[in-house]
């Protein structure tokens, strides 16, 4: 994922909710921001089932598990759950930390070739948006992923986004809005940020106030396993 620090999504979240005072945006936001753009120990790794369904993540670092080691992250351990309660559902992980929607695009034709998954689970967009992309470029990457999934007979799950509200209310509302329109213009499940409440427990953050704990990781499973099984057997 984007690398600023999620205690500005926190207080975003917060204020709605109770009108606390908004946090600083840290000094990482602009020194971390192209950093770490490698791709995550386990990109491309799956954990196979005998089953009808494969999910394709492609994202960021908050699914590539970053500051800890793959075992350790969100998509491993959901996957690691559905093997052992035999859910008919292989994952395979291509999520690269400092991924944009740029890089998603340019990697998607390979890695459905390679894969040739049901699903599509896109968590792409923080990143373009730290980096002050046009939202009609972000909007645009996302069309054409979702047209491409489309265009092979693989069903799309999409992730909504969060930044800063520093950014101004005008460009954070345009740029959330991307990810609500698309799931109505296409008809695809869009899952609610999985960070909206972890990011509230300063606990469960990493020393960066950027990417959450290995404690927050089945906190994220917890979240997203019923959603994705959801959009996936509907």
């Amino acid at each position: 994922m984007a690398h600023f620090s999620y205690k500005l999504v926190a207080s975003y979240t917060a204020r709605k909710k109770s009108g606390l005072l908004g946090i600083r945006l840290g000094l990482l936001l602009i020194s971390l921001l192209f950093a770490n753009f490698a791709v995550s120990d386990q990109s491309g790794s799956a954990q196979k089932v005998a089953g009808e369904h494969k999910l394709l993540i492609l994202g960021d670092s908050l699914s590539a598990a970053y500051g800890l080691s793959a075992h350790q992250g969100w998509v491993y351990l959901l996957a690691q759950q559905w093997q052992q309660s035999n859910t008919p559902i292989e994952v395979i992980n291509a999520a690269i930390s400092g991924d944009t929607t740029d890089g998603g695009l340019a990697r998607l034709p390979r890695l459905l070739a390679l894969h040739q998954p049901t699903h599509l689970y896109i968590e792409l967009g923080g990143n373009n948006a730290l980096q002050g992309h046009n939202p009609r470029k972000i909007k645009q990457n996302l069309i054409n992923m979702i047209e491409l999934a489309k265009d092979n007979n693989v069903e799309v799950i999409i992730q909504e986004m969060q930044i800063p509200t520093n950014y101004g209310a005008r460009y954070t509302k345009a740029f959330t809005a991307i990810f609500h329109d698309l799931a109505k213009q296409f008809d695809i499940p869009l899952i609610p940020f999985f960070l909206q409440d972890i990011a509230l427990d300063a606990s469960l953050m990493q020393r960066d106030g950027i990417h959450p704990t290995k404690e927050a990781q089945s906190l994220i499973v917890d979240f997203m396993a019923p959603k994705l099984l959801m959009a996936i057997n509907s």
